[in-house]
């Protein structure tokens, strides 16, 4: 791997400069939309059970302020460093634009492995971690708004909210200081596999481009297409679940132990319950092991979604990769030079910062429910139900004919939380791919989809500071 390819943060500017260059935007508005804001690193003492003190490494990046609150997961995990952090920031400042979801960008991390702490210590980090974003003005409503992210949940953010009220007592509008809240909390329906359901949204609506799948020497729709997951975590596992779902194959899936291979296909949640069982994905029944998980990557498939960490596929690689479609459900899984290759070698990658944002797209859904104290479909739900009974009455006595007792519960049936969240998120997604493709279509000079989506990012970004009296 290159110098260039090992800073995380250098690739995601990379990224933006090349597409900043199709504009006619002033140098000092595109420095401004690509610069970190804020960069908030600090310190904390944790002290062990055995009177040992531990000193506890955390930051908390505000990439954007063009538009606020700024949003973005909180990450637990031993590598973790600034340069990240910023990447991550920057990156949900992006992709907050792609989708139009207003918010900028922001991430943070604590550098711990979570799997070697108590709970208690867990508890006492977080805790102490909100305490210090709250001495800053770093968290709020309308100020900075943390989510979960790799090594944290429902959990974290209860804890989060929890320490939020308490230093803040009387706020009306608290809970909607977090995101990823379980639901008797204030949470919404379907956060939990948003991500997945959105990446799954994402290769529907690639896969739906006849012309496009043409060109890949595949048929058109997702039925039949074969799929490498790389990482069965919330992501990966909610993705392949949705995919197969959809008609797709899931032929292998890889984790840290190995990977795991069955071209006839895997049932994940089978694979899932297999790994919580023994620990490993390694030896599943009718599956062959594969000893290196990298070495699944580079299977013959029609879809490959690296959905573990960053720069997977990087210069080294990319020429092995023999998937037609690259979804990428991790943050920054493809270097630039990768990415590179794979457009040379005629392979579609529909980019991370589009890709993955059903995630910071529900979350924007539960910061309105929080806003607005009230649940999704509460007000609307039976006044629906009752407007298309009396519609089915008026046709069954139009016609003379009576709908069979199940068929009418079903066209009468009032939409859930659930069923608004996931129509939002489709929606999302759908709009959002078919504006990287009118600008694709629009612009000549773009070269891919992350190119049309960061060019996409930075006209409404800049539009914003222009529209705030910034900028000329």
């Amino acid at each position: 791997m290159t110098a260039q390819e090992q800073s995380f943060f250098n690739n995601v500017i990379r990224c933006f400069d090349e597409a900043a260059e199709l504009t006619s935007y002033p140098k000092g508005l595109l420095d401004q939309i690509k610069s970190c804001n804020s960069v908030y690193r600090f310190d904390f003492p944790l002290r062990h059970d055995d009177g040992g003190v531990e000193v506890i490494h955390a930051w908390r990046v505000e990439h954007s302020h063009h538009k606020l609150p700024v949003k973005g997961g909180i990450r637990y995990s031993p590598e973790v460093d600034e340069d990240e952090v910023k990447a991550l920031a920057a990156l949900m400042t992006f992709k907050c634009a792609i989708v139009d979801v207003p918010f900028g960008g922001a991430k943070g991390a604590i550098r711990i492995d979570p799997r070697k702490y108590s709970e208690e210590q867990l508890e006492r980090i977080t805790r102490r971690y909100t305490h210090e974003l709250a001495r800053k003005n770093f968290i709020g409503p309308g100020l900075d708004v943390p989510a979960p992210d790799y090594g944290t949940g429902e959990r974290e953010m209860s804890w989060i909210l929890d320490t939020y009220i308490a230093l803040n007592p009387g706020q009306i509008d608290a809970a909607a200081c977090v995101t990823g809240k379980p639901v008797s909390l204030g949470g919404v329906h379907g956060r939990k596999e948003a991500t997945g359901k959105g990446l799954y949204f994402a290769l529907r609506e690639a896969c739906s481009q006849s012309e496009q799948m043409k060109g890949l020497g595949l048929s058109s729709g997702l039925e039949g297409k074969r799929i490498v997951v790389q990482g069965l975590g919330n992501v990966g596992y909610h993705t392949a679940l949705f995919c197969r779902e959809g008609g797709a194959v899931i032929i292998a899936i890889a984790e840290r132990e190995g990977a795991i291979m069955n071209p006839k296909g895997l049932d994940v949640d089978r694979v899932q319950a297999h790994r919580k069982e023994t620990g490993s994905i390694l030896d599943f029944p009718g599956a062959v092991n594969i000893s290196h998980s990298a070495a699944a990557l580079e299977l013959d498939c029609d879809v490959l979604i690296p959905a573990a960490l960053e720069l997977q596929i990087t210069k080294r690689n990319a020429s092995r990769i023999h998937a037609r479609i690259v979804l990428e459900a991790a943050n920054g899984p493809t270097s630039p030079e990768a990415g590179a290759i794979l457009g040379d070698r005629g392979i579609l990658v529909i980019p991370d910062i589009y890709a993955n944002a059903g995630g910071v797209t529900v979350s924007y859904f539960e910061w309105l429910k929080s806003l607005a104290h009230v649940r999704f479909g509460r007000l609307g739900k039976r006044y629906e139900e009752a407007m298309k009974r009396q519609m089915l009455w008026a046709i069954e006595a139009g016609t003379g004919k009576q709908l069979s007792d199940d068929y009418r519960a079903r066209l009468i049936r009032g939409a859930e939380e659930l069923d608004l969240v996931n129509s939002g998120l489709e929606e999302t997604m759908v709009v959002a791919y078919q504006q990287m493709q009118d600008t694709l279509h629009r612009n000549p000079r773009t070269k891919n989809l992350r190119n049309a989506a960061f060019l996409n990012a930075i006209e409404k970004i800049a539009d914003a500071y222009q529209e705030l009296g910034i900028f000329p």
